[in-house]
Parts: C-alpha cells; sequence; structure tokens
C-alpha cells in the first residue's frame, strides 16, 4: 500500500472511533471484534506516525524561524 493509499489523520481517527463505538455496543461476534481490533491497531498506528511527521515538520519549522543564539 501507498502513502497516497493510506487515509489521511482525519481519516483514520474517524475511521478508528467508528471501531471503538462497534466494539464498545459488544454485539459483535469474537471473529469480528477481533477483526475489527486488529483494524483498530492498524489505524492507531497510522495516527501516531502521522502525529510524529507532523511534531517533525514544526521542529524543523521552529528551529528556521529562531534566530542565531546571540542575536535575538
Amino acid at each position: 500500500m501507498t502513502e497516497s493509499d493510506q487515509p489521511s489523520f482525519e481519516q483514520a481517527e474517524r475511521e478508528l472511533g467508528e471501531i471503538v463505538a462497534r466494539l464498545e455496543q459488544g454485539d459483535v461476534g469474537l471473529d469480528e471484534a477481533i477483526e475489527l481490533w486488529r483494524q483498530g491497531e492498524s489505524l492507531h498506528r497510522r495516527c501516531l506516525a502521522l502525529l510524529d511527521a507532523a511534531e517533525g515538520r514544526i521542529e524543523e519549522l521552529t528551529r528556521d524561524d529562531s534566530p542565531p543564539a546571540g542575536q535575538e
């Protein structure tokens, strides 16, 4: 699966919320619950990766915008 095939943060977060709601209802069978859990884990990892990447970009932008030491 390529990066363009991956859901955006917002899509992954929404799908993860839907999975959590279904699991909390408790009306799914064991096999389906296991598959939903697996999908949820994958979406959770996707969200974490996107947040880490965003944090790295923010740190890079902040570092580029700050004046050199002693030139404030």
